[in-house]
């Protein structure tokens, strides 16, 4: 969580939602069965505007009532678990972009979210994708479900710069499955997500060998075409990044 939205929380809440919630606080430290009633009244309760860095006043409130569970380990995974598959989209939402802070507050609770991550990546609701691809997904997904979540992403037009952890996780298997992603684009004669480009580029000959170049001697204007302006992107994106180009 970006350590601003808790300020920007507090200073959002209208007199009557900070009380509700700081006595929702209380009664969730007290009997943490409470949350189950509480977790679904955020909304109507403290406002559902957008917040910071993403994240809705709804969200950062729901955070705050889970990171108040006197619970772990287990039981913890236990309650959250029951919460996402209980709530509607908004609180799965909440609890999906929760799970690295409960994992911060309490190391027991691991990767008991990981189930929720990999279910949410079935689905096909890019809101609920984009929440579950966050830092717990980056530190619990394995190799290749790490790759599988990135290209869903961006088949689903989820920018890339929204899914923790890439800079680190980016591997060349990854780099040769976007390459080929590309190729098919072109095929279909569509244009490439300009955000593939920087995975390619750590990754030298991938883009060559997915065989996307040779698209430019096609016979079809369209695949032609879009081979063209690929390779264009790829070279104006390794030119602007380059250390002669740099500013």
């Amino acid at each position: 969580m970006d350590p601003r939205i808790p300020t920007a929380l507090d200073q959002r809440l209208t007199a009557d939602a900070a009380a509700w919630l700081t006595d929702a606080v209380a009664r969730i430290g007290q009997d943490p069965a409470a949350v189950r009633g509480l977790f679904p009244a955020v909304g109507r309760r403290c406002g559902r505007d957008p917040l910071i860095a993403g994240w809705t006043v709804a969200d950062a409130a729901r955070a705050r009532l889970l990171t108040a569970l006197p619970l772990a380990g287990a039981a913890l995974g236990e309650e959250i678990t029951a919460l996402h598959r209980y709530g509607d989209p908004a609180e799965q939402r909440a609890v999906l972009l929760c799970l690295a802070l409960l994992e911060d507050a309490d190391a027991s609770f691991a990767d008991r979210g990981l189930p929720l991550v990999r279910a949410t990546l079935r689905g096909n609701d890019t809101d609920l994708i984009e929440a579950a691809l966050g830092p717990y997904a980056a530190r619990h997904l394995d190799a290749e479900g790490y790759r599988q979540a990135v290209l869903k992403s961006v088949f689903c037009g989820i920018p890339l710069a929204r899914i923790a952890g890439l800079t680190d996780r980016a591997d060349r298997e990854l780099a040769r499955m976007l390459a080929d992603f590309a190729h098919e684009r072109v095929a279909a004669g569509r244009d490439v997500p300009a955000d593939v480009w920087p995975v390619l580029r750590a990754h030298p000959g991938t883009l060559e060998a997915s065989g996307l170049s040779a698209e430019t001697g096609s016979a079809s204007p369209g695949r032609r075409d879009a081979a063209v302006r690929a390779l264009a992107a790829f070279s104006a994106a390794a030119v602007s990044t380059s250390p002669e180009t740099a500013p």
